[in-house]
């Protein structure tokens, strides 16, 4: 398992030095130890750093590595105890609001996110007392307390899909106003919804905008990965120049899989493409490197202290929560977005 673990991180990184790496092995192997002996499992983001990103079966840690939407799925599959989200503190109260008897720990309780903290419940209320009647729809990427106000959640590969299951023309979309606006393009030929945007934006992908054009001056053989959240007039400028999609994590992909293509540039978190590194080894991927500062907080050190406090006074630390009514309220929405995808 430990020649394994050295490929794949190997794969995803680009090379690495074996003294580092050796020194991830001990954390490694004491993770999987504890995980057997509590039937704990880990739940891993494509934001990941790379160790976390590696499942079991290769000699790593993770038992699912995925997008908002699969570890949502993944969350409601588990006969675990306990489950140790090695992402966000939004996704970790979803794996608990899916999962209310069982134990969900999150490895650092300030691992925030910038998106989900644009918008309270109480400002879901004002737009709808602006908005009688106007369905809500609210991106994963928001706090329980918000998606308790909302009709349905969505995350960014399903959105399109949930949009058109209403009947209403006019869906309120919070938070992300860019993701608002590149889903608005994409509605105006595929559906007859107009989209009522707040102004949230992510701190990671909102910084995708004259870099993305300079690397595809570089770079003109390139083709162009954009997530949903990158501004829109990035999104615009460029792929009206430059083959490529703007989508989910798993839309990207699905793109590089399916491509001819050899060389990709990358607007999104910085590990997403180690990810798209270590499944495609025989392409190269330029990533402008930002990181999200609230992914990088979750380390296998932390992971394993998260593990190490189970049954002990410090795992109240790591433990998530989320009271009633806001528990029951948040996950009708929850719920009709797993049903509609």
């Amino acid at each position: 398992m430990k020649e394994n673990f050295i490929k794949k991180y190997t794969s995803m990184t680009g090379g690495a030095s074996a003294a580092y790496i050796e020194k991830l092995l001990p954390l490694i192997d004491e993770i999987r130890e504890l995980k057997k002996k509590h039937n704990a499992v880990i739940l891993s983001h494509y934001y990941m750093t790379p160790e976390l990103q590696i499942e079991e079966k290769e000699g790593g840690i993770a038992d699912f590595v995925g997008d908002s939407l699969g570890l949502s799925v993944a969350a409601t599959k588990t006969n675990a105890d306990y489950i140790v989200f090695c992402g966000v503190k939004f996704m970790a109260e979803t794996a608990y609001i899916l999962n209310p008897s069982k134990t969900v720990l999150l490895p650092d309780d300030n691992a925030g996110c910038s998106l989900a903290e644009s918008i309270t419940g109480e400002e879901v209320r004002k737009i709808k007392e602006k908005n009688p009647g106007v369905p809500v729809i609210a991106y994963i990427n928001t706090y329980a307390e918000t998606k308790a106000e909302c009709d349905v959640c969505c995350t960014s590969r399903n959105a399109v899909k949930i949009a058109k299951s209403f009947e209403s023309k006019n869906l309120i979309f919070i938070p992300d106003k860019f993701m608002g606006q590149n889903l608005a393009v994409k509605f105006k030929t595929e559906t007859d919804k107009n989209l009522i945007l707040w102004s949230g934006t992510c701190e990671v992908h909102e910084q995708f905008r004259t870099n993305i054009e300079s690397l595809t001056m570089a770079n003109p053989n390139a083709e162009l990965l954009l997530h949903w959240e990158v501004p829109q007039e990035t999104v615009e400028s460029t792929l009206n120049k430059n083959k490529g999609i703007v989508g989910s994590t798993s839309d990207i992909l699905n793109y590089v899989e399916k491509s001819s293509s050899k060389e990709f540039i990358l607007g999104s978190e910085c590990d997403l493409g180690a990810t798209l590194k270590g499944m495609f080894p025989e392409k190269q991927f330029i990533t402008p490197c930002i990181m999200c500062r609230h992914m990088k907080l979750i380390s296998l050190q932390k992971t394993l202290d998260a593990l190490k406090s189970i049954n002990t006074p410090s795992q109240q630390k790591y433990q998530i929560q989320v009271d009633e009514p806001i528990l029951s309220k948040a996950y009708i929405p929850i719920k009709l977005m797993l049903d509609l995808s």
